[in-house]
């Protein structure tokens, strides 16, 4: 198989990616609005789906960082990329069928980790960025959202605690259009340039583009904030039961201020070129929201649920990374691997669809 045939199935599973990105995700950004009511599912994951395609192309500071200052962009070929964002779609895929709010970002960082690691050592990392510029974020980004909700519902609280609940909550639901709004451009922002990132990648190994001095291509962060808004608008159904009801029962006023809290955060670090957890970010945001209130609102065993997932996700996603190099590199053409994998997965993908149509079909069946 030729280079530039690989190159085409590494984008192809890139973007594709990035559709489970989006539908994985989507519970970050509409979760809030849904619970309390704001906003109908449906809008609410069209809304979002406009605005991520839209964040895309505000800034390109973390697809810089994803491909240039995580591994060495000289030592990364096509087949490592491939390796890394199949461990990612494999991690995200389990962690959507139980419904746990996992960070797709930090799977695709540790499939990438792990892939490189598998196939050229430790020298191929850059151990101050992943320190610095991904674990250090990933601490401090959820402890900071979860206290700038909690304050901003207190403020919040004090501000309108005796005025009549009615027009209150109607208030707080319109106010929750605008900061939903800016929380799905942040998102857009943040999560769809990890993708361009790892295109960027691919293009370097191929040659398309220098290791150094690149620039991201308008057809890449294109082709990247369509496929992560048609994922948000697929719908992520399973993890927003568990945003948005299951960690906390909001009223608008919470709901309210998690998402200018998240929404916040996440711009902040965009700008810096952060690749940030936009599910750690927002959760943590919604903790806050409810534990300002009463301790006793969050549901802190589904909470601790979440964070074994936030723990497990780079080094699960990096194993799976460095497990599917191994099996692409069977093969004595380093380049049939990919191809093979991808037709497996192709299959997988379609046996899976097929299932739960026959099984959505014997549903209506016996309804009827």
């Amino acid at each position: 198989m030729s280079g530039d045939l690989l190159l085409y199935v590494v984008i192809a599973t890139a973007l594709a990616f990035d559709f489970t990105n989006g539908f994985h995700d989507t519970a970050n950004v509409v979760a809030t609005s849904i619970s309390t009511r704001a906003i109908g599912p449906r809008a609410a994951v069209t809304f979002a789906a406009i605005l991520n395609f839209v964040g895309a192309f505000i800034s390109l500071e973390v697809a810089a960082t994803v491909a240039g200052d995580i591994v060495v962009a000289d030592a990364v070929t096509e087949t490592i990329v491939f390796a890394g964002l199949v461990g990612a779609i494999v991690w995200n895929l389990a962690t959507w069928y139980f419904g746990l709010p996992s960070s797709s970002s930090h799977a695709l960082i540790g499939g990438l980790v792990g892939a490189a690691l598998a196939a050229q050592g430790p020298d191929a990392i850059l151990g101050d960025g992943l320190v610095g510029r991904v674990m250090v974020p990933a601490i401090i980004a959820p402890i900071l959202a979860f206290g700038v909700a909690g304050l901003a519902i207190l403020m919040a609280y004090r501000i309108v605690g005796r005025a009549n609940p009615g027009p209150v909550n109607r208030g707080f639901k319109v106010g929750q259009l605008a900061t939903g709004g800016i929380l799905a451009l942040a998102h857009g922002t943040n999560d769809a340039q990890k993708t361009m990132g790892i295109i960027t990648l691919a293009l370097i190994a191929n040659g398309n583009l220098p290791s150094t001095g690149f620039e991201v291509p308008l057809w890449v962060v294109a082709s990247a904030a369509t496929a992560i808004a048609l994922g948000t608008y697929s719908g992520g159904w399973r993890i927003i039961k568990t945003m948005g009801t299951r960690i906390i029962k909001m009223d608008p006023a919470q709901g309210f201020a998690a998402q200018s809290a998240g929404a916040a955060v996440i711009l902040a670090a965009s700008q810096a070129g952060y690749p940030l957890s936009t599910t750690h970010t927002i959760s943590g945001s919604v903790m806050g929201a409810g534990a300002a209130r009463r301790l006793s609102a969050v549901r802190w065993g589904v909470a601790g649920n979440i964070v074994v997932a936030w723990v497990l996700t780079l080094p699960a996603a990096a194993a799976g990374g460095a497990l599917i190099y191994g099996l692409c590199s069977i093969p004595s053409d380093d380049t049939v691997g990919p191809f093979i994998v991808a037709v497996l997965m192709l299959l997988a993908t379609l046996w899976f669809v097929s299932g739960r149509l026959r099984r959505g079909s014997t549903l209506t069946a016996a309804e009827a």
